[in-house]
């Protein structure tokens, strides 16, 4: 098991997932500290890097495309403090957070994990129930139905319908945007048969962000949300080219999984001479093998 222990928060990894937890230290996220502890199993990731610096570094995990909702969501915005996909590293924790590196490298090597993109969520996104307060109103999602309600700050044409409820089954998309300079950011949701473009200020199935501390919190609601939706793999796949494939011929299949088990040989044979696996990992990892064929 790797493990590193930081001010930031502690990133554990045991062969088949890593477990992230944020710190207690004043300056982590309100978001991180909400969104609590995340399991990511080994099958979602597609790198790890260390980016060290003079003062500190950070370990980041870089997800498989469409793996996680909370990504998906927020399309790449969520700023540096509130990703949890980061963690800083003090300069004298280098040497352990390299080691994690090499761990979790040396895992998706062995498991062959791709790294291109999933047709399902493999993280399961933010528990529900859930309420956001922030900007013109207050979301709140229960997995079943969306609540906004507006306060006294709301455009008047906005608020005189008073509290909206939205439907999961009629909602088609969500999108969070962070406040970006003179530019205010927002969570909308797109409603079946109602597009629309109408400035999140007026739209009253959009709550206005302004840039404040408990705007990226919407992003929770975003992803909730969004982890209850079809997947967009599958949402946009053709309905005829979704239909599952018949089985191939179990003579075929076996030979097929016999020629990768002795190419998986081959590879751990050279990972073992290159000093990347030490002679336990080799053996052990040898006999993994040769018990399946």
């Amino acid at each position: 098991m790797a493990e590193i222990i930081q001010k930031d928060g502690t990133w554990a990894f045991d062969g088949d997932a890593l477990r992230l937890t944020p710190g207690r230290d004043k300056n982590v996220s309100l978001l991180r500290r909400e969104l609590g502890e995340l399991v990511v199993p080994l099958g979602a990731l597609a790198g790890v890097s260390l980016e060290q610096g003079k003062k500190s570094g950070r370990l980041r995990l870089r997800l498989r495309d469409g793996a996680d909702p909370l990504l998906h969501a927020t399309g790449g915005r969520l700023t540096e403090p509130h990703d949890p996909y980061q963690l800083i590293v003090e300069p004298d924790r280098y040497g352990v957070a390299e080691y994690f590196v090499d761990e979790v490298r040396s895992a998706l090597l062995l498991d062959q994990v791709p790294a291109g993109p999933v047709d399902t969520y493999l993280l399961p996104g933010p528990a529900v129930p859930l309420s956001v307060s922030a900007g013109d109103g207050t979301a709140g999602f229960d997995g079943e139905r969306i609540r906004l309600e507006w306060n006294w700050k709301t455009e008047d044409a906005k608020a005189a319908a008073g509290a909206r409820t939205l439907a999961l089954t009629d909602i088609t998309g969500v999108e969070w945007h962070p406040a970006a300079g003179l530019e205010n950011g927002h969570l909308r949701f797109t409603v079946r048969h109602a597009p629309t473009k109408t400035p999140p200020k007026y739209d009253p199935n959009a709550v206005e962000l302004w840039g404040f501390k408990k705007d990226p919190l919407m992003a929770l609601v975003a992803a909730a949300v969004q982890a209850r939706l079809p997947h967009p793999a599958r949402a946009a796949a053709d309905p005829v080219d979704a239909r599952p494939e018949p089985p191939s011929a179990p003579v075929a299949s076996a030979e097929a999984d016999h020629d990768a088990l002795l190419r998986r040989l081959r590879e751990l044979g050279e990972l073992h001479r290159a000093g990347v696996l030490t002679d336990e990992e080799f053996t052990l990892a040898k006999q993994a093998i040769l018990k399946r064929m």
